[in-house]
C-alpha cells in the first residue's frame, strides 16, 4: 500500500476507506486508497449497513512542541444503532459529520486548555450551578409565602363574611397581655362559624319547602353574628378603664336582643363564644386600667418632683437666712467684746448655737430624704366622717402642705389629726398604708392615700408600732363645715 496523501485520514464511519480533513471538518471527499479522491455522490451506494456501537475518530492533526504534526485518538460515546438503507444513508452520513464536527470541535477547545484553564472553567460552571439552585430556592420560598399568604387571606375573608374584623385592640400593645390577646384571638376566629358561635334549629320549612327553610335559617344566622360582632367590636373600642361592667351587659344585651329577635327558629348566640367575647372586653379594659394607673403615678412623682423643688428652694432661702443672721451676731460679739461688755457677747453666743444648731438641721434635712413629718388629716366637709388621709411631706413647714391640700379644688379645709416629725417618715407613711389597705379608698391608684378609718384607729397604730406622737387630735372640729351646716354631723 502506497503512503496516504496529506489530509487524507481512515473513514471513522467504515462506509469508506479514506476520508478528507481540512484541518476543521471532514469534507465531502472519499477515496479508496488515499491516492484518488471522489465527491461523496460518485462512488455507487453501499449496502445497507448498521452502525458500530462505538466509533473512534481518526487521530486529529494537532501540532506539536516541536512543530510536527501529533495525533489524538478520541473515542465517541455509544449511540443507539441506526439502520442506514439507500434512502437515508446521505442525511445519516451528513448528520453524522456535523456532529463529529461538533465533538472534534470541542475536544479541540479542550486540548487548547491547560488544567489550570480546565479546572477554572469547571468552578465557574459549579457556581453557576450553585447560583441557579439558590435562586430555585428563594423562588419556591416566594411561592410557599405567596400560597400561605393566600390561605391566611381566605380566611380573613371567611372571617370577615360573619362580621369578624382585624381591629385595633388596646391591649395589642401590652408587654403583659398581648400574648393572652393573641391566643384569645385565635380561639375567637376559630368559634366564629355557623353551629358553634350561633345556633338555631335545623326543623324549620318555609311556604311548606325545607330547604327554603333551611336557607332562611342560615342567612339569618349570618345577619345575627354579623350584628353581634359588630357590637363586640365597638364595645371593646369604647370600653374605659372604669366602665367594664357597663360594657359587658351591654353586650350582654344586645346577645339577648338577637335570642328575643330569633325565637321563631331558635335563634341564639352560644354562651361559649359570648364568653369569649367577654374576656376580649376585660382584656381591653385591663390594658386601660394599667394605663390610667400608669399616667396618675406619673402624676404624682411629678407632683413629688415640684415639692421637692419647693423643699429646696425653702432649705436654700433658709440656711441663707441663717447664715446672714450668724454672720450678724458673729459682728455683734465681736464689737461687745472690743467695747469690754463680755456678759452681752455671752449672751449672743448663746443665740449663735441656737443659730449653730437650726443650719445643721437644714444640712440634715437636705441630706436625708426619708427625713420628713408624718401627717393624719381629715375633711369632714369633703368625705364625711371616719375617712383620714394618711402622708408624708419633706417641707421645713409642714403646715404648708395641708394648706395646699385645701385649696379651692375641695370645699372646706382639713383638720390635723396628727403632724409629727420622723427620721424616718416614708417608713411610718409605708407602716400605716399597709395596716389599713383593705379600708383603702382607691384600690387601683395607690398615691390617692384617703382610708374609710376613724382616727383613733390610726393612734391605735401607731402606739402599737411604737411610734412616738406627742400630739394626737381624735376628734374633727371641722368649724367651717359645720357653721355651714349646724344641722348636719356629716354630709
Amino acid at each position: 500500500m502506497g503512503m496516504t496523501a496529506p489530509g487524507w485520514y481512515p473513514d471513522p464511519t467504515g462506509r469508506f476507506e479514506h476520508r478528507f480533513w481540512d484541518g476543521q471538518r471532514w469534507t465531502d471527499h472519499v477515496g479508496a486508497n488515499g491516492q484518488q479522491h471522489v465527491d461523496a455522490t460518485g462512488p455507487p451506494q453501499p449496502e445497507p449497513v448498521s452502525l458500530p456501537p462505538a466509533v473512534t475518530t481518526p487521530d486529529v492533526p494537532k501540532e506539536t512542541a516541536a512543530g510536527s504534526l501529533a495525533t489524538t485518538p478520541v473515542t465517541v460515546p455509544q449511540a443507539t444503532p441506526e439502520k442506514i438503507t439507500a434512502f437515508n444513508a446521505k442525511s445519516v452520513a451528513t448528520r453524522l459529520q456535523t456532529e463529529n464536527a461538533r465533538l472534534q470541535g470541542m475536544l479541540a477547545d479542550l486540548d487548547a486548555m491547560d488544567a489550570a484553564e480546565r479546572a477554572s472553567h469547571i468552578e465557574k460552571l459549579r457556581q453557576i450551578e450553585a447560583d441557579l439552585k439558590s435562586s430555585v430556592d428563594r423562588l419556591n420560598a416566594e411561592k410557599a409565602h405567596l400560597e400561605a399568604a393566600m390561605i391566611v387571606t381566605r380566611d380573613r375573608l371567611s372571617l370577615e363574611e360573619f362580621g369578624l374584623f382585624d381591629f385595633e385592640h388596646p391591649a395589642e400593645a401590652s408587654a403583659a397581655l398581648a400574648t393572652d390577646l393573641e391566643a384569645l384571638r385565635s380561639q375567637i376566629r376559630q368559634t366564629n362559624k355557623i353551629g358553634n358561635a350561633i345556633t338555631a334549629t335545623s326543623n324549620f320549612t318555609f311556604n311548606n319547602s325545607a330547604a327554603k327553610g333551611r336557607t332562611f335559617v342560615n342567612q339569618m344566622s349570618r345577619i345575627m353574628l354579623r350584628a353581634y360582632n359588630a357590637e363586640a367590636e365597638n364595645a371593646v373600642k369604647t370600653v374605659k378603664a372604669g366602665n367594664l361592667a357597663s360594657a359587658q351587659k351591654r353586650l350582654s344585651t344586645a346577645r339577648e336582643q338577637i335570642a328575643k329577635q330569633g325565637t321563631m327558629i331558635d335563634l341564639s348566640v352560644t354562651e361559649y363564644y359570648h364568653h369569649l367575647r367577654l374576656q376580649e372586653l376585660e382584656l381591653a379594659a385591663r390594658h386601660l386600667q394599667a394605663l390610667a394607673a400608669a399616667k396618675e403615678l406619673e402624676r404624682e412623682r411629678r407632683a413629688e418632683l415640684r415639692e421637692q423643688k419647693v423643699l429646696e428652694a425653702e432649705i436654700k432661702r433658709e440656711k441663707e437666712r441663717l447664715e446672714k443672721e450668724r454672720t450678724h451676731y458673729l459682728n455683734s460679739i465681736q464689737r461687745l467684746r472690743d467695747s469690754g461688755d463680755e456678759a452681752a457677747a455671752i449672751a449672743l453666743e448663746a443665740e449663735l448655737a441656737r443659730i449653730d444648731a437650726e443650719i445643721a438641721q437644714a444640712d440634715y434635712r437636705a441630706a436625708n430624704i426619708r427625713a420628713g413629718y408624718v401627717y393624719v388629716i381629715s375633711n369632714v366637709g369633703a368625705f364625711g366622717e371616719g375617712v383620714v388621709k394618711i402622708g408624708m411631706t419633706r417641707r421645713l413647714d409642714p403646715m404648708d402642705r395641708v394648706r395646699e391640700l385645701g385649696d379651692a379644688s375641695v370645699p372646706f379645709i382639713f383638720d390635723v389629726h396628727a403632724l409629727f416629725f420622723s427620721d424616718d417618715a416614708v417608713g411610718i407613711e409605708a407602716m400605716l398604708h399597709r395596716e389599713f389597705a383593705a379600708q383603702r379608698l382607691n384600690k387601683v391608684n395607690l398615691r390617692k392615700e384617703f382610708f374609710k378609718v376613724e382616727p383613733q384607729a390610726v393612734l391605735d397604730a401607731l402606739q402599737h408600732h411604737n411610734i412616738a406622737v406627742l400630739e394626737f387630735k381624735t376628734h374633727a372640729a371641722a368649724e367651717d363645715f359645720r357653721t355651714s351646716w349646724p344641722s348636719s354631723p356629716s354630709i
